[in-house]
Formats: C-alpha cells, structure tokens, sequence
C-alpha cells in the first residue's frame, strides 16, 4: 500500500545567528516580512492570539481563493526549533505540521523548512497530476529566500 502522507523540505544557509532567524519564526506578526504567501491578497484579514509568540501563538487568516483561509500554532518553541500546527480551510481541507530547524554553522545558520501532513483520497489523486513537492516545494524556497534577506538585512 502507497504511504498516505507527504513531506516536503527545503534548507538554506543564512548568515545571521539562530537567535535572529528564530525570533522571524516564533512570532507570527513578523511573518509578514518573509512568508511567501502573505503577497497572495492584499486585503486578507488576520488575527492573531494567544501568547503573541512562542508556544500558544495562534495566527488566523481569511483572504481571497489563492490566499485561502487557516489558521497556525506554535506548539514548540526552543531556541534551535520552532513547531507548528497548520489547519487548512479553504480552498481545501487539510491539517499539517510545519517544522523550522536552525543548526550553527560556520557564518551563520543552517534553516531547515519542512512540511509533512496526511495526504486524504483526493490530494492522492491531484498529486497523480500535481505532486505536493512541485505545489509547496517552490513556495518553500521562496519563503527560504526571503527570510534569509530579512535576517541578513536586520
């Protein structure tokens, strides 16, 4: 039997120490600097509650159909890993998990960015035409890409 779940990663070097790169990714309001997908609807409404970072952050969003609608947890928050609950609404369902791994290296940080959840009846069937790496894989790099420009830059 096929394995019914996806991961997608994708790593980068960012010459800024882990602190800096970790506090882009333990509050959700600086997202907005870097999340390749924050561009997707000018007019999309946010929320944000909880603990305002960390563990127990919650950040929501509702934009147009590319921007979709969901919502994201921070469930661990350690100084060289950030763990996040992602809920997909709209335009389809889904429920995943979002791990950012930040490792010292030599000139900076190693950041890893990956995403793995179930893959339900239909995703097997669209990723048949359209596979999960080709869909979030690009967007993932984007996001790499952004975020070591705005650590680099701070």
């Amino acid at each position: 039997m096929a394995d019914k779940s996806f991961l997608i990663t994708r790593e980068t070097t960012v010459a800024a120490p882990p602190e800096r790169i970790h506090s882009l990714l333990d509050d959700f309001h600086e997202w907005r600097k870097w999340s390749p997908w924050e561009g997707l609807d000018p007019a999309m409404d946010r929320t944000y509650a909880g603990t305002g970072s960390g563990a127990g952050a919650v950040y929501a969003w509702r934009g147009n159909r590319k921007a979709g609608e969901g919502r994201m947890e921070i469930l661990e928050s350690e100084p060289r890993h950030v763990g996040i609950d992602l809920l997909f609404s709209a335009p389809m369902k889904a429920h995943n998990r979002v791990d950012f791994t930040l490792t010292p290296v030599e000139g900076g940080t190693h950041v890893e960015w990956a995403m793995t959840g179930p893959q339900n009846l239909v995703m097997r069937l669209m990723s048949k035409v359209w596979s999960m790496e080709k869909l979030v894989g690009p967007d993932l790099e984007k996001g790499l890409a952004q975020l070591k420009r705005t650590a680099e830059n701070a």
